[in-house]
């Protein structure tokens, strides 16, 4: 669990909630589910009308990262790729396919099949890395609704703003119709930059992170790969791939 993440957005909402209080505001006030319905609903459609389905699918799966990275441990990833150094420099590549089975990361399945098979270092970390760019691609393909999000937020907050406004000046005649419209006026604006900036664009940011992370660690095990492939020593390997921790 990313406590920071969780301690972050609380804080950022419990700013707001006690800025309003403490200027003698009414949290009630800044409840209009009718704003929300505006700001929220028109953000969403226009996410999902840019968005194919599956990249609108995962980027929502993707929320779940921001409290909860997929980060895998590196440093056991190091001792497994040493480990398989020790076996192929003493018994042979072939003894390695036993371990085939037994991954879980369809990604090192597949370098694992390509050193087993005895393929060229240099095709190797073609093959992989190809695969690392169209991973790294969707990934991103499928956070940027995120950002899409944060940009179209204060746009539809502001649309909320007029639609309260034009509302208020067809009910000029009828005094108590005034405050509702004014508020759902100012309240969608607050939802629509709130939302933004609290939100969708610090989710953005997040997912970003952690992509990168993740790149960064299929890159090290592509580079241990290719240790093995070239017959260095594992105290080589360990070395090198440690570069790859973070500091």
């Amino acid at each position: 669990m990313d406590l920071i993440s969780i301690v972050g957005l609380a804080l950022g909402l419990l700013a707001i909630i006690v800025g309003q209080v403490l200027e003698g505001g009414h949290l009630g006030s800044l409840i209009q589910p009718t704003a929300f319905l505006i700001v929220i609903g028109g953000t969403a459609g226009a996410v999902m009308l840019q968005s194919p389905w599956r990249t609108f699918r995962d980027g929502l799966r993707m929320l779940a990262w921001v409290f909860r990275p997929p980060l895998p441990e590196q440093r056991q990833i190091i001792a497994d790729v040493v480990a398989w150094s020790g076996v192929a420099r003493k018994e042979g590549l072939l003894v390695l396919e036993s371990r085939i089975g037994g991954m879980r990361d369809p990604f090192v399945k597949k370098g694992l099949q390509l050193l087993v098979d005895g393929v060229e270092p240099d095709r190797l970390r073609e093959v992989l890395e190809v695969d690392i760019a169209n991973w790294e691609h969707d990934l991103k393909l499928s956070s940027r609704i995120w950002e899409s999000a944060g940009g179209y937020a204060p746009t539809i907050g502001i649309l909320g703003a007029v639609m309260g406004l034009i509302h208020v000046m067809e009910n000029l005649s009828d005094p108590s119709k005034l405050g509702a419209g004014i508020a759902v006026a100012f309240v969608a604006t607050i939802y629509g930059v709130g939302a933004a900036n609290l939100i969708f664009l610090p989710v953005a940011k997040k997912l970003h992170a952690t992509i990168a992370q993740l790149v960064a660690t299929r890159e090290m095990i592509v580079d241990g790969l290719m240790g093995i492939a070239h017959g260095d020593n594992p105290r080589l390997i360990e070395a090198r791939l440690e570069g790859y921790l973070p500091r």
